[in-house]
């Protein structure tokens, strides 16, 4: 066989193989089942940001699959309440839920762990520790024993600290004080003398018009303003030192998880952790402006005072402490935030602390 013979030969037989690779893509995505998954959210539609993500979610997985793995999300409410969202999963009443960890905490105080705790890590933080620090395969080694499996779908950032009736100046001020707090966050103000009480984002306002709670926290000024807090409550304070990063799940029924074809679950993943950073971003965006119109309505911002800060931090590990004597899973995971936040906050102490201050002189200068 003579050099040009050959080498056309072999040109034909490479656009033949083309080809057929070009036509087999599409017989490989038919290949892959038809399936409808329902998802129940904890929120309610009016809050599109944090509700939104499990749309984010769902609109990507739907799209990545041409509509084959398509995602139904439902609103707290629709299907069951806001704050059985996870119960609704793992009894397989839906495949998945989209929720805050932490709303359970109280049937296992490691579900906390999975959202936030109080002066535990921040967004980044988060996101580094269980992208890359073994968050994600601990948190899942618990879900697991819940009927569960675990993927992050979104988070709030550092959180403020809510709205009071009254100012809060000392430690004096919080004795009595009935206030919804959402996860462990209650457990700690409990200790100084709060009555904390847990109810969903919807039923908020209601009781705090009626005077049923003194104070509550929700998530931050976009959202806020969105339930309209400052109409019932006139001190804003903060920061949320129980929420430095609040991460939301997507937790799915743990067989409906482990039956979902391989590349489903790559793109579920995927969805889920372009949902992260979308909610993120979003919040970021609409806070400033939210902020600014709670404040021109009436709202009036005070800190928390260090007295406080350093009180509610001293109840925190001491709360720890009691918790790790009695629950190793609990102990494992914390053990492994902990281990990471002392480094995290050195790099960052070198980073974005100092440029972030700088910057922030320049804008209180009026140089920006």
């Amino acid at each position: 066989m003579d050099r040009r013979s050959f080498i056309k030969k072999a040109g034909l037989a490479g656009a033949g193989a083309a080809g057929a690779a070009a036509l087999a893509t599409p017989a490989i995505a038919q290949s892959l089942p038809k399936i409808t998954w329902r998802c129940t959210s904890s929120f309610p539609k009016a809050l599109d940001t944090i509700f939104g993500a499990a749309e984010t979610m769902a609109k990507f997985v739907n799209e990545a699959t041409e509509g084959n793995f398509e995602i139904q999300v439902f609103a707290a409410g629709e299907i069951v309440p806001g704050l059985q969202a996870a119960d609704a999963a793992a009894s397989g009443t839906v495949e998945l839920c989209h929720t805050a960890s932490y709303y359970y905490w109280g049937k296992d105080p490691s579900y906390a762990l999975g959202t936030a705790i109080p002066f535990g890590l921040n967004y980044r933080q988060q996101n580094a520790w269980f992208y890359y620090g073994g968050g994600n395969d601990l948190m899942n080694e618990f879900y697991a024993t819940q009927g569960l499996y675990g993927l992050i779908c979104g988070n709030t950032g550092a959180q403020m600290g809510g709205w009071f009736r009254k100012e809060i100046k000392t430690l004096a001020d919080l004795d009595g004080l009935k206030m919804r707090i959402g996860g462990m966050g209650g457990k700690i103000i409990e200790k100084l003398g709060v009555v904390p009480q847990q109810i969903a984002g919807g039923d908020i306002y209601p009781a705090l018009e009626k005077g049923t709670i003194d104070a509550t926290e929700w998530v931050g000024p976009y959202d806020d303003l969105k339930l309209g807090f400052n109409k019932v409550a006139k001190y804003y304070y903060y920061p949320g030192w129980w929420e430095g990063g609040p991460v939301l799940h997507a937790l799915v029924n743990k067989e409906k998880w482990e039956g979902l074809p391989p590349a489903y679950q790559a793109i579920l993943d995927a969805a889920c952790r372009s949902a992260n950073a979308d909610m993120m971003a979003s919040y970021d965006y609409k806070n400033p402006t939210a902020l600014r119109q709670l404040v021109a309505e009436g709202a009036e911002l005070r800190p928390f005072s260090q007295e406080i800060l350093e009180a509610c931090y001293n109840a925190s590990m001491e709360t720890y402490d009691e918790i790790n004597a009695q629950n190793a899973m609990f102990k494992k995971i914390y053990d492994s935030q902990q281990a990471f936040k002392k480094d995290a906050y050195l790099w960052a102490q070198l980073t974005e602390y100092t440029f972030d201050t700088f910057m922030m002189r320049q804008q209180r200068a009026g140089k920006l």
